[in-house]
């Protein structure tokens, strides 16, 4: 019997058959199927937040980036505030974020103790909390950067090499990013757990520039003026670090003072290295900090885990670069 395109038999025959499609492909789905529609249950549609202490330089326009790149693919939200260096508008940001709920927040905080207590509220209701580069006081779901402290220890450790031993004045020099923040207690910490096992090393100075490069040219020309026989200076961030290694230039003492930083690896920092305004960075790759970030993240999401209940800690690589042969380790910004 032959049925028109209109036929209402048909119009049912045809429902039966893709209802009885519909279902078999759902009863008949591989395991590498229903892994892929368990990822996307878990993680398409969700709200990422994150408050960076501010935008417009390397570190922080390349972690956007890698998240933003991540998040796109998967099909998840991004909210980005900028407080642009303001403690106050960083506070104010995390707070109003809290309230609008999303399903994680990734924070990079400006001091040990400025977002401890809304971190906490923040997992109490809900909210997954990943912490980038620089730690509270306050523990989250995860922590994705640097171990500072062995940062630290590892600069130091070449510090005594070229300037301990009474092989020169032995005298160094120690630029903090902001003085209450992860990055320069710990480094601090480590850089001294160091010193002390040599004596002929002399801290002479120790003084926070802010992450402000122009206010590091400063203190070192000041240091320079007070100790022009120093053997290093140590800053505890590259960026920073740029305006200390000016400083060493203008006073003509390039390739005397030896300028160290620990950096994220921006394409600025590799060159002043080839420049030897750099002695030698540590480069721990902010563009592949991106990358573990958005990979923590979709962790969480996935886990099923209570937020607050446990603390994942994922450590970042550490990689010297001396020279064009490790240009590898430093990164370029997106176009």
């Amino acid at each position: 019997m032959k049925t028109k395109k209109n036929n209402p038999l048909r119009k049912l025959l045809l429902g039966g058959m893709m209802l009885s499609l519909t279902a078999g492909t759902v009863a008949y789905a591989t395991p590498r199927d229903q892994m892929r529609l368990d990822f996307d249950k878990a993680v398409k549609g969700k709200t990422v937040a994150w408050v960076p202490i501010t935008l417009g330089n390397p570190i922080g326009d390349m972690w956007t980036a890698a998240m933003r790149q991540n998040f796109e693919k998967y099909g998840v939200k991004f909210l980005v505030r900028d407080p642009n260096f303001s403690t106050s508008a960083q506070l104010q940001a995390v707070t109003n974020l809290i309230n609008q709920k999303p399903d994680v927040l990734i924070v990079q905080n400006a001091n040990v103790t400025l977002l401890t207590k809304e971190l906490k509220r923040a997992m109490d209701n809900g909210i997954y909390v990943v912490q980038v580069n620089l730690l509270s006081n306050q523990p989250t779901d995860a922590y994705v950067g640097v171990d500072y402290v062995d940062v630290g220890r590892q600069i130091a450790r070449d510090i005594v090499k070229e300037c301990g031993g009474g092989k020169s004045s032995g005298k160094v020099a120690f630029v903090q990013g902001e003085a209450t923040a992860t990055d320069s207690i710990d480094q601090l910490k480590g850089l001294m757990e160091v010193f002390k096992q040599d004596k002929s090393i002399k801290l002479v100075s120790t003084q926070s520039a802010k992450w402000d490069s122009n206010l590091a040219n400063q203190i070192t020309a000041t240091t320079l003026q007070q100790h022009p026989d120093l053997c290093a200076t140590y800053g505890s961030w590259g960026i920073m670090q740029q305006g200390a290694a000016q400083a060493v230039k203008t006073a003509g003492l390039q390739g005397k003072v030896k300028v160290y930083a620990s950096s994220d690896g921006p394409r600025s920092d590799c060159d002043l290295v080839e420049q030897k305004l750099f002695h030698k960075i540590l480069s721990f790759r902010a563009d592949i900090q991106g990358e573990q970030v958005s990979n923590a993240v979709i962790s969480l999401l996935q886990s099923g885990n209570k937020p607050g209940s446990k603390h994942m800690t994922i450590l970042s690589n550490n990689y010297w670069v001396t020279g064009k042969q490790e240009r590898n380790y430093c990164y370029d910004l997106p176009k």
